[in-house]
């Protein structure tokens, strides 16, 4: 019997799965193993736990492992891909294919088939294919600049909408908003709490701090607050993920093009807010009514997974498209 190891390493959260010829057996979770935001060690060790619990939870052990698929942000960078083949190689002595999120997020939503994939977790990109084998992709320009409808971007977004609102109010003329939480905003407090401040000053200077922060880490609390300033981030994200995957779509399905596009989301944002999720349905729809949106969301380790039992189909020399 022949096992195979599918894992999907972001911001996060790094997940594991494993499987036999036809089925999935276990998947297990680590902490984040995005490189460029944790570094070599904290990825190192989440990459390490999480194929040791996937491992453990299937009932095998890491050397029976017959091939590998690693899809993360970025991995495929050869400076980056060789640090995650290092790591991985300390337990594992199988091959190992290095690919980008996104071509896993692609294949776990629709195989080999035309279809585009929409991303939002810490960072955020569209990428599509079509029945040709075309490939295009949408943002994705990083956190300082794009990552538009991401949990970065929402955070970013939630601090930026506290703060002007804290301009417009009247109760900003008198200087008490340099010392406590907005008057009668739910997420302003809970934005503070989240990063152990206790001022809107405070908040402002940790939001321009160098390093900068870790914006992401404000989206649960956002998601959760009832305020209406949280519920027009989100609604703004959901209609810039709209936005970039249009492009991808007119891009890869032009006017000719009168069949039914499929469109699938994956990633945190998507899992966590139904309201992104529901705008970015309806602005899509009103964007292009070609559009067929999968309402399920996509786990990519399923793609990491079906590419590395392709790969060993097709043969162990045959090279794997990275991205």
């Amino acid at each position: 019997m022949r096992y195979y190891l599918g894992i999907d390493g972001g911001g996060t959260k790094t997940t594991c799965a494993v499987g036999d010829e036809s089925q999935l057996l276990a998947t297990a979770t680590a902490g984040p193993s995005n490189i460029v935001r944790v570094g070599e060690l904290q990825a190192r060790e989440s990459l390490q736990q999480a194929v040791r619990q996937a491992c453990v939870a299937a009932g095998i052990a890491p050397a029976q492992v017959a091939h590998t698929c690693v899809g993360g942000s970025g991995a495929a960078r050869p400076e980056l891909a060789a640090i995650i083949r290092r790591s991985l190689a300390e337990i594992l002595a199988t091959p190992i294919d290095i690919v980008g999120d996104m071509q896993i997020a692609l294949d776990a939503a629709f195989d080999a088939e035309p279809g585009v994939i929409v991303i939002a977790g810490t960072g955020s990109i569209a990428y599509g294919r079509d029945a040709k084998g075309t490939t295009a992709r949408a943002g994705g320009w990083g956190f300082a600049i794009g990552d538009e409808g991401s949990a970065h971007w929402i955070g970013r977004a939630a601090v930026s909408a506290v703060l002007r609102a804290a301009d417009r109010s009247s109760d900003a003329s008198d200087g008490t908003r340099d010392r406590s939480p907005l008057p009668g905003s739910p997420l302003a407090a809970a934005l503070c709490s989240t990063w152990g401040v206790t001022s809107l000053s405070d908040l402002a200077r940790a939001a321009n701090s160098i390093p900068p922060p870790d914006f992401a880490a404000l989206f649960p609390a956002v998601t959760a607050s009832s305020d209406d300033l949280a519920t027009q981030v989100l609604t703004h994200a959901g209609a810039e993920l709209a936005q970039v995957a249009t492009v991808v779509i007119r891009r890869l399905f032009g006017k000719g093009h009168t069949a039914a596009v499929p469109v699938a989301m994956t990633g945190g944002v998507f899992r966590h807010a139904p309201l992104v999720r529901q705008v970015f349905y309806n602005e899509l729809c009103a964007l292009d009514t070609r559009v067929e949106v999968n309402p399920q969301v996509v786990e990519p380790v399923e793609g990491a997974l079906r590419m590395a039992r392709r790969a060993t189909k097709c043969g162990a020399d045959t090279p794997v498209r990275r991205l």
